[in-house]
């Protein structure tokens, strides 16, 4: 049983619509996100791109390399047509003059072109050296970069309140951390390589254009602000549909993590044609998004290559007149018709990788998004010695809500005693695990305050805090490892000899002997390979072996028997005694056994006593009772004090 219910309509709050294109994101400027938002596009395109650039910062010295090597090789490239054309006006003249150019004819002329053309074979060579050495370089640093990414999306992770988690779908999370930090990985690997190639060739053609004839070169310029022009105005449209394409794939990634870890539920309640319904949506939308930002991608190259060709045409023709006047050679008119190739590729390049250009900058900004979510706060200077703690609790005047327009705990007040078992019953929705959440500090309170020996808890560390707790919760989480590994998760220095204690004061003892490798079985991912009972033993044993302050059971034995629950019920009566425990749970057995009863409705307690002296109240205690356990008759419960006896004195 969750209080976490009352937290539904957090979802529906912290999805926010899409603003809509930001032009002043695009022109760099920065408006900052302090909740994080899904991304309808990239908003912020030009910040988010001045953002990682400054998140390069640590591999400068490896960026410069790669910038030097691939426009040094740009430049190697760039020389080849400005030879070359001395070969074709050699060529020409010799056309005019019947010049034999064979070795046995006219071997002036061969000696002339062979040079030439070894000296472009070699440029072509370096050309391709440092273009492969840039790309090895440009490699190394985009796995670092996504490694560091990676670290600190998970590091930023450990300080996000839980609150961040219990709001955000799983898939969301993994989207951000696997698909989108991997398609910033690809684009610093493939993308920028092709960029700064194009910049410096872009750059280093209008120069040698320039070199050769100024109103041509001209001509070939003024097709650069068309081609940039018509490459913005498509981008600008396609930036929409590249961060909706990366929005869908997560919320796809959600929706099949989420029906895989439930497909026994959906199968059991005959959802599954509900769920592939959800699922063919989803892919719809996300077939949608692509099919849009992959057309309007596609129509790029095919515009930029049709405004190429009419300056082609017009440096043909118009090249053709000022070589009949003598004012350049063939030769230079092959160079221009070269260079104006090489001024457009950079731009055809720059379309190509458009759409992984796009989709990534969503990707990164969703990344940074995740760097803007508030933290918990700081903890320096705090209480981290709580060795000489014996767990008294005091609650003074405590508020606290999951959704600030829905109050649901207003001015709770308690104190236990140092050892003291409470029993926390009450309706779903009543704030029973939302106490045990705030005592632990999972989430921060509004207003009052809660103590230990005294102490508010604020001035502890959250470490140190919850070394003082143990905690078996009705949901069970194992990991990948042995069983050893397991039980001991709470007390890592822990012998052989003590995890088997532990494990006998659960009842585990006797399952686990029986396994297969025993304490070195290894469970599988989500423990499938023994029952829930079984794993509900090894987190009781867990918390046994880690021997807290402060014992928090929160429907411990609803997965177990009920011959299991009574062995379990002894164990968790000897691992209890001498230490403070709240315990929520609606078995009979374990609520009369409370010394102190707390009953809580709509986030406050409302009575509190022992079991008869709340039963003879009469209140709401005993209408919950009534409703609950009236089916319960005296000589069951005289069996179960029977059978507890049995179970103490064996």
């Amino acid at each position: 049983m969750s209080d976490f219910e009352d937290k539904s309509t957090l979802d529906s709050s912290k999805q926010q619509e899409s603003k809509g294109f930001n032009l002043g994101g695009a022109l760099g400027v920065s408006t900052g996100t302090e909740a994080l938002e899904p991304v309808e596009k990239a908003e912020n395109f030009g910040g988010t791109v001045i953002r990682l650039i400054k998140y390069l910062k640590p591999q400068f010295l490896q960026l410069l390399l790669m910038i030097l090597l691939a426009a040094v090789g740009a430049w190697f490239l760039i020389w080849v047509p400005d030879i070359m054309k001395k070969v074709t006006n050699a060529l020409v003249e010799s056309l005019q003059f019947f010049v034999d150019i064979s070795p046995t004819g006219n071997n002036r002329l061969y000696n002339y072109i062979a040079p030439v053309l070894w000296t472009c074979a070699s440029l072509y060579v370096l050309n391709a050296l440092f273009q492969f050495a840039s790309g090895l370089i440009a490699a190394s640093m985009s796995q670092r970069v996504v490694r560091r990414m990676r670290t600190d999306v998970k590091n930023k992770f450990d300080k996000v309140a839980l609150a961040y988690f219990d709001a955000t779908p799983t898939g969301e999370i993994l989207s951000r951390v696997t698909n989108d930090i991997e398609m910033v990985s690809i684009t610093l690997q493939e993308s920028i390589n092709q960029i700064i190639s194009g910049v410096m060739t872009v750059i280093g053609v209008f120069i040698m254009m320039l070199r050769i004839d100024w109103l041509l070169s001209v001509i070939a310029l003024v097709s650069l602000p068309i081609l940039l022009i018509v490459s913005r105005f498509i981008i600008k449209r396609s930036q929409v549909e590249f961060a909706r394409q990366q929005n869908r794939i997560g919320e796809l990634n959600g929706h099949i993590e989420e029906m895989y870890t439930g497909h026994a539920v959906i199968k059991l309640y005959n959802r599954e044609a509900e769920s592939i319904n959800t699922y063919e949506q989803i892919n719809k939308e996300l077939k949608k998004a692509t099919r849009k930002s992959q057309f309007l991608a596609g129509i790029i190259l095919p515009s930029i290559k049709f405004i190429n060709n009419l300056a082609y045409v017009f440096i043909c023709v118009i090249g053709g007149f000022r070589a009949g006047d003598g004012r350049i050679t063939i030769g230079d008119i092959q160079a221009l018709l070269q260079y104006t190739r090489n001024f457009a590729q950079p731009i055809e390049q720059v379309s190509n990788i458009a759409n992984t250009i796009q989709t990534a900058m969503a990707a990164a900004e969703r990344v940074f998004q995740v760097f803007d979510l508030d933290e918990m706060t700081s903890e320096i200077n705090l209480l981290s010695n709580v060795a000489a703690i014996e767990g008294q609790v005091e609650i003074e005047n405590l508020a606290f809500s999951y959704d600030k327009s829905k109050q649901l705990i207003t001015n709770l007040s308690l104190h236990v005693n140092a050892g003291e078992s409470i029993a926390i019953v009450g309706p779903t929705g009543a704030g029973k695990t939302t106490l045990v959440n705030l005592l632990m500090r999972f989430y921060d309170i509004d207003a009052g305050a809660i103590y230990i020996d005294g102490v508010n808890t604020s001035e502890y560390t959250r470490d140190a805090l919850r070394s003082l707790y143990g905690m078996v919760l009705q949901d069970t989480w194992l990991f990948n490892g042995t069983v050893a590994d397991n039980i001991a998760y709470g007390n890592e220095g822990a012998s052989r000899d003590e995890i088997e204690v532990a494990a006998k004061k659960a009842y585990a003892h006797t399952f686990i002997e029986g396994m297969e490798s025993g304490y070195d079985t290894m469970l599988n991912e989500d423990a499938s390979n023994i029952s829930q009972g079984q794993k509900q033993l090894l987190t009781i044993a867990r918390a046994i072996l880690k021997d807290p302050k402060i014992i928090i059971l929160d429907e411990a034995t609803s997965s177990v028997d009920t011959r299991t629950e009574k062995y379990i019920q002894s164990a968790m009566l000897a691992m209890m005694e001498g230490k403070t425990s709240f315990v929520i749970a609606h078995r009979l057995s374990t609520i009369k056994s409370a010394a102190l009863i707390l009953v809580m409705n709509h986030g406050d307690v409302v009575e509190q006593g022992n079991h008869d002296t709340l039963m003879k109240r009469k209140g709401f205690y005993y209408e919950l009772y009534q409703s609950q356990f009236a089916g319960v008759t005296d000589a069951n419960q005289n069996d179960e004090k029977a059978e507890r006896s049995d179970f103490k004195q064996t």
